[in-house]
């Protein structure tokens, strides 16, 4: 896809699932080395609807990677994480699943655990406020197990399940393999589907939201 392909860059119009009203929505192209061309789609609407997703234009089947992350090194690699996408941390127990309202991101794995270390943060402090003792104590174990795998002192296993095949961990450590029917079947998807042939969005999406789960 090169910068002068037409359809690199476009936009289309629909209608809100919300509001009901025109939304347009952005359609970027890119090429992520030793990944391939991928579609970064962005839309906000007045009402505050939002969706982001990063497509893999390349026909991709249900897939699975996992990369141990044990040094400084591994934090920088890449992630490609779309709204299909599933991340678990086997080690702490943490599977953060799509839901209704998931975005896509391309980050690395210290992003990554960024992100979760912010939910595990605002789930800690909401069992402080109600005195749970337990999941206090266990939510500060998790955080300080991410603070230690951020700064190189913890080794952690980062997995990334996708029943689209539109997520991946790009590093030659990373071992992937293709998730058989059944495995794909068990996960969620959260994908927000546009049909733009049609003046309306159809959704098909989970009910629930992001979760970390332990």
């Amino acid at each position: 896809m090169s910068e002068d392909d037409p359809c690199r860059n476009f936009v289309t119009v629909t209608s809100c699932p919300l509001c009901h009203e025109e939304l347009i929505i952005n359609w970027q192209g890119d090429d992520i080395p030793y990944f391939g061309e991928v579609m970064y789609i962005t839309s906000k609407c007045a009402c505050g609807f939002r969706f982001a997703d990063t497509m893999i234009l390349a026909q991709r089947d249900p897939v699975r990677y996992e990369l141990k992350v044990r040094d400084i090194d591994d934090l920088n690699s890449r992630v490609v994480r779309s709204t299909s996408g599933t991340i678990r941390i086997p080690e702490l127990g943490i599977d953060v699943e799509p839901g209704s309202i998931s975005e896509s991101y391309v980050t690395n794995i210290e992003g990554v655990l960024d992100r979760i270390l912010n939910v595990v943060i605002t789930a800690t402090r909401w069992a402080e406020n109600d005195a749970d003792d337990q999941r206090s104590s266990r939510g500060l174990e998790v955080h300080q197990a991410l603070r230690d795998a951020m700064e190189g002192n913890r080794e952690l296993t980062v997995v990334i399940e996708d029943p689209l095949g539109n997520s991946a961990i790009i590093s030659e450590k990373a071992v992937s393999r293709k998730l058989t029917p059944e495995e794909a079947a068990k996960l969620k998807t959260g994908m927000i589907v546009f049909d733009t042939s049609s003046p309306d969005m159809g959704v098909d999406a989970c009910d629930t939201d992001n979760s970390v789960t332990d």
